[in-house]
């Protein structure tokens, strides 16, 4: 059967990798290694749903769909998918402004920008974003994320966590009086379990560990903290029928255009560094508009689920990479355990204390804020050290959108100087 030159450029990967050649042997490591990933993510997943200003299955449903998608149809041998830290400042914001269902809305145009990327082969064009901006907006993202830890991981009695940082820092200031002593020990006891198994025994998953002797310590011995159950409910233990999202109008798309871009961006930029590094990893080559499209495709369809914002895990898809994954199928059977999970243990989830998944976000904000390469810019020439600040400062301040427009900008016009000034020292010659 003849297939068109177009259809042919835009083979997902796992077929590829079927067309190699499948065995029953490569069926046993990708089993494992997605049962491995899955213990990763099933507590992450929830914890930045939350972090995020959601509950927590919805952190489960976009796991579970967009996880299954990004592996089924995106342009990776490794990349795991699901909701990442680096969302939760974009998604907490959306919410604040336009509420869960604007956030649906969001990232339903987002996955349809980011099939169009992928569709007219600008894939690579997202890979040129220059390296101080990188840093500057994940290290922002991080310090981001720590701050909306701090009423959980203190026990802090508030309200509502403020979505703007300045703001939400002179309230946690206000709220310091209700510090809790309990909640911030069980906090500690998760950040230091994880942190000490991942020096003595790095092959254990040191969080899901951490989290099960936290939730142990808190209803073996009745003590009075605030766990998922009290705050949200019951976590169901089956998806949700798919439906469009509500309130769909020309003048909701405008106003939800900006955070739609910002989403797609964002869910460009962390997959394909994703799948950038884990090339590294394992000598492999990755489909760059092919993986933006299974992006596309795995956030229209947590949009219809309800979900997140989805895109690559670079903590997961390693993971999945030491765990001898050999194909997109290790990432499909890490969805497959999830919702496995979901349906045995749904009912013991809702006894997870808060205050160890806040314990477990602020290691995941410390390893993103990736402190060795900031080191780095401190020899760093003096224009990447201001597109580094410029960015971190805007994430932090204002948005990613906004940091990504002006640290690129910013290295741009600072690339055409040097090229202008090297220009003038070296004078065309004339015959």
């Amino acid at each position: 059967m003849l297939t068109s030159p177009v259809a042919a450029m835009f083979v997902p990967k796992l077929i590829t990798c079927l067309r190699e050649g499948y065995s029953l042997g490569s069926l046993r490591r990708d089993a494992l290694a997605g049962l491995t990933v899955a213990i990763v993510a099933l507590p992450l997943a929830m914890a930045i749903a939350i972090a995020s200003g959601t509950t927590p299955d919805k952190g489960l449903f976009t796991a579970i769909i967009a996880g299954f998608l990004i592996s089924a149809f995106g342009g990776s041998r490794h990349q795991i998918g699901g909701p990442t830290a680096a969302f939760v400042i974009v998604v907490y914001g959306v919410i604040q402004q336009h509420g869960y269902d604007g956030l649906v809305i969001a990232t339903l145009m987002a996955g349809a920008m980011l099939v169009l990327l992928g569709v007219f082969k600008l894939g690579t064009l997202i890979k040129h974003i220059p390296y101080a901006v990188v840093v500057g907006f994940t290290a922002g993202i991080a310090l981001t994320i720590f701050s909306t830890q701090v009423k959980d991981f203190f026990g802090l009695q508030m309200q509502q966590v403020p979505a703007d940082f300045l703001h939400r820092w002179a309230e946690h200031a206000l709220a310091w009086r209700s510090f809790d002593l309990l909640t911030t020990a069980i906090a500690l006891i998760t950040l230091g379990i994880i942190l000490a198994l991942r020096r003595w025994r790095p092959t254990w998953p040191a969080m899901l560990i951490a989290i099960v002797i936290a939730t142990l310590l808190v209803q073996l011995l009745g003590l009075p903290v605030e766990t998922i159950g009290s705050r949200f409910g019951a976590i169901p233990n089956t998806l949700p029928m798919p439906e469009l999202p509500r309130g769909i109008t020309v003048a909701r798309l405008y106003e939800l255009l900006p955070s739609a871009i910002a989403i797609a961006l964002l869910a460009g930029i962390e997959s394909l560094l994703s799948c950038v590094i884990a090339d590294r990893m394992t000598g492999r080559q990755h489909k760059s508009n092919i993986e933006l499209i299974g992006q596309g495709i795995a956030n229209i369809a947590s949009a219809f689920f309800g979900g997140l914002p989805a895109t690559g895990a670079l903590a997961r898809t390693a993971t999945n990479i030491r765990a001898g994954a050999l194909t997109p199928i290790s990432g499909i059977l890490h969805a497959v355990f999830l919702l496995l999970f979901m349906w045995l243990l749904a009912p013991l989830a809702g006894m997870v204390p808060l205050a160890a998944l806040a314990g477990m976000l602020v290691v995941v904000a410390w390893g993103m804020s990736e402190a060795d390469k900031l080191k780095e810019f401190r020899h760093a020439r003096r224009g990447d050290q201001a597109v580094l600040a410029l960015t971190f400062v805007l994430t932090v301040l204002v948005d990613i959108t906004m940091a990504l427009m002006a640290g690129m900008a910013l290295a741009l016009l600072l690339k055409a100087k040097d090229r202008a000034r090297a220009s003038r020292a070296s004078p065309p010659k004339v015959s």
